[in-house]
């Protein structure tokens, strides 16, 4: 209210208040957001590739015609079996609560009802999830809110609904845990790396600053939520399952280990989802096991799929984190010494939180070389549905704890940002603090580039003109850089296979381990396919992926499904090549169609598969020693932002990005993933925020409290730069990954917001502490408001 005074004020005619001071006089003005611009650089393909070699060349998502015009068919577009039932999950309304009574004597009254289940009714094990600390159904206590008890089934979707609601359980409460900051137990030991003499390093310091940063979780908002369809085969305990999960064979073994059958009795089918993020790499088998055992128990076909309340409910999001910090630097900004405590809040199980923490611990120095340095991580228990995976991994949030600390460096020594982050940054050759060797390393090249694309010092003196002509809006500028590791940091989960079928009218099926969320993996296969078999990619088709195509696969997760699969794709391709070669001998100047005739007449098989592990990969905690990842991918952001001090609002300006994506392998998808995965960043530290009662209830369950990202949100002038001549010869086609690194590069938005905070506060007399100060993610307008310390804030 305070600030719609002051807006109305100076809106006043001249006569009535007096002249008004040119520089206030940006209070008057409408903050109003320009339509977006967008410019695109990438590296053509060499003059004599030939034209029906598709790598390096910007081919269109193959499904992008469907999916535009309605017609891909994604899992609930299946056709309903003619007698199928619907499933509607039953889940707690307390956090932390022993189970009294469960009545369903309402619910059955309800039309079309048909049984209710529960852990009474499973045949195999109750026991589930990747830590084995889950239950497929809660027997005797819940621990969240939303946590599984049981399930409806009934002949139509609505009558489902009716009859879930219907169910009526009664509790005896028991203590809830919601925030880290409540006395959480922590759910596996502490991790530690640590390198050099911290003490050491402490007392040899000129500066010593300590703080401590929080970053918000994020709800993944897949456009399809999740999904699932079970089909019992009727002998031998054969089921088949349509589901909408990046991971198949966890779903197979889950589904199986539930209902007490071999993993072969199982086949789950994926044609493509409709968004995961991460979100589906464990969480979509709480779906999958109970719509499996209604199967089971009826005998018919099942489906579920979650509505938009019921996924933000049940199915947990990215972890929350919580840091405390302390950094010991010289007076030149040089970094010596580091020690960081990061505590995540992981839910109510463990999932993936472990692995999480992990990568947290390998991205703490961003791309920072410190001499001295430790970190732990602790992974906190709570009664908040199970936190898991989500694009970065834990990466993001550590690496905005490193730019929070190092942007406090550069203030506290009183020099540009940029200046610092350039001084501490890597060399090639470098050891990483978990001793990694830095080969490759394009990030100064990244760094300039983007420097000098984004007209960074000219703009920022520009900034700081427009601030000391405006006292009510403001301008800042940030240039962030990002160093993301590749590889599953569980060793054995890269691998892939690929299998591939060739017809005899010369078309081939392709299958591999890998799902299609949208990403274009399936579009980059077809590619690799092609080169491989030089053929065109006319002739190469994707149907789905499966468990009795190509069975124990990985996730797809950890932005390296494409170097996997691609690999085990090349090398299926290279046998079917080596099985049709003495046919091209014999006839050289034939044509696929007819080399592939003479091997069918000749009985040589025309079906391959391909398997392919990542070499040289594995660490050790204990020793602090081996490669967790097989390369690293690298980029920096610039961008602008201009902020409203009176309402908190902000507009994003502009932002150039380089990104080493290597010798890219569709640079139409890459910069589309380079750009998606930014606006998810942007949503993470500016907009998303996750609200929960003090009894553990998620007020935020949908579009209309939980704020994603809109057109809106997109920088008005949005650059992005694929880095030139930078093969990456441990990739396939000398490619990189670029799902996840460059959804980091957000933070640039969040440090330019910091930027033009400091420079609200640094004009203000009313600010005692200009310098320092926790601004915490997302920087939501309440935080930036508050953050800009007044006369109007003192009245607050």
């Amino acid at each position: 209210m305070i600030e719609l005074v002051t807006i109305t004020t100076v809106n006043l005619p001249p006569q009535k208040c007096g002249k008004l001071d040119p520089t206030h006089a940006s209070a008057t003005l409408l903050f109003q957001k320009d339509p977006p611009a967008n410019v695109q650089l990438f590296q053509e393909v060499p003059k004599g590739q030939c034209e029906e070699d598709m790598v390096g060349r910007p081919l269109p998502h193959l499904a992008a015609a469907m999916q535009a015009s309605g017609e891909a068919v994604y899992c609930d577009d299946i056709p309903r079996y003619e007698n199928e039932l619907s499933l509607r999950l039953v889940t707690s309304t307390r956090a932390h609560a022993k189970i009294k009574s469960i009545d369903t004597s309402e619910a059955q009254k309800v039309p079309g009802f048909v049984c209710f289940i529960s852990a009474d009714d499973v045949p195999g094990s109750n026991i589930t999830g990747i830590g084995n600390d889950e239950m497929v159904f809660a027997k005797d206590k819940v621990t969240c809110i939303g946590h599984i008890i049981g399930a409806v089934v009934t002949d139509t979707r609505e009558h489902a609904q009716r009859a879930a609601q219907a169910v009526r359980i009664t509790y005896e409460d028991l203590p809830a845990i919601i925030t880290i900051e409540q006395k959480t137990p922590f759910m596996s030991p502490e991790l530690k790396i640590e390198k050099g003499n911290l003490t050491k390093g402490f007392s040899e310091a000129d500066n010593i600053v300590s703080g401590e940063l929080y970053i918000g979780g994020q709800e993944h908002f897949y456009l399809e939520t999740h999904c699932t369809i079970a089909v019992p085969k009727g002998e031998a305990g054969e089921m088949e399952l349509f589901v909408s999960t990046q991971n198949t064979t966890k779903t197979q073994s889950f589904v199986a280990n539930m209902l007490g059958v071999p993993a072969n009795r199982i086949l789950v089918r994926v044609k493509r989802m409709g968004g995961g993020f991460g979100g589906k790499e464990t969480r979509s088998t709480v779906v999958s096991t109970a719509v499996a055992l209604a199967a089971y128990k009826t005998g018919r076909p099942v489906r579920c799929m979650l509505d938009r309340d019921e996924d933000m409910l049940i199915t947990g999001g990215r972890h929350p984190f919580l840091a405390r910090y302390k950094v010991g630097f010289m007076k030149t900004g040089r970094v010596v010494a580091l020690k960081v405590e990061h505590y995540s809040n992981a839910g109510n199980t463990l999932d993936l939180s472990q692995s999480i923490m992990e990568r947290a611990l390998f991205h703490m120095d961003n791309c920072y070389n410190i001499p001295n340095i430790r970190g732990t991580g602790r992974i906190c228990k709570t009664n908040l549905p199970s936190n898991t995976a989500f694009r970065g991994f834990g990466g993001p949030q550590a690496m905005l704890i490193a730019e929070h600390w190092m942007s406090e460096v550069a203030v506290t020594c009183g020099l540009p940002a940029e200046e610092v982050r350039r001084k501490n940054m890597y060399k090639e050759g470098d050891l990483t603090h978990f001793n990694q060797k830095l080969e490759g390393f394009t990030l100064p090249r990244c760094w300039e580039e983007c420097l000098a694309s984004s007209q960074y010092h000219a703009r920022k003196r520009e900034a700081d003109k427009f601030n000391e002509e405006n006292c009510w809006k403001k301008r800042g500028l940030s240039i962030i850089p990002t160093k993301f590791g590749i590889s599953f940091t569980v060793p054995f989960l890269n691998q892939a296979g690929a299998l591939v079928h060739v017809y005899t009218d010369g078309s081939v099926l392709l299958t591999h381990g890998g799902t299609e969320m949208g990403q274009g993996l399936h579009t980059k296969m077809v590619q690799v396919a092609s080169r491989a078999l030089k053929i065109p990619t006319s002739k190469i088709y994707i149907s789905e992926t499966s468990t009795n195509t190509v069975p124990n696969t990985s996730p797809t997760a950890a932005s390296v499904s494409t170097d996997i699969n691609g690999q085990a794709v090349y090398e299926a391709c290279q046998t079917i090549l080596k099985r049709l070669e003495p046919f091209k001998k014999k006839n050289p100047s034939g044509s696929w169609e007819d080399w592939v005739t003479a091997a069918y007449l000749d009985a040589v098989s025309l079906s391959a598969t391909g398997f392919y592990k990542t070499p040289n990969i594995g660490y050790s905690f204990e020793t602090n020693s081996g490669n967790p990842f097989h390369y690293f991918s690298y980029g920096v952001a610039c961008s602008e932002v201009e902020i409203d001090c009176l309402t908190g609002d902000h507009k994003n300006l502009r932002t150039d990005i380089v990104m080493d994506v290597g010798s890219s392998l569709n640079p139409a998808i890459d910069i589309g993933q380079v750009e998606g995965a930014f606006v998810q960043g942007l949503g993470l530290f500016t907009l998303e925020e996750l609200h929960y009662s003090p009894e553990g209830s998620l007020h935020t369950r949908g579009p209309s409290t939980y704020k994603i990202p809109a057109f809106g949100s997109i920088p008005s002038e949005f650059r992005v730069s694929l880095l030139r001549d930078c093969p990456n010869k441990k990739a396939i086609y000398a490619s990189k990954a670029v799902g996840e690194p460059p959804l980091f590069l957000a933070a640039s938005i969040f440090f330019a917001i910091k930027d033009a905070i400091c420079a609200a506060r640094a004009g203000n007399p009313d600010c005692k502490t200009k310098k320092l100060f926790q601004l915490n993610s997302p920087a939501t307008p309440e935080k930036i408001r508050n953050a800009c310390v007044d006369q109007f804030t003192r009245l607050v």
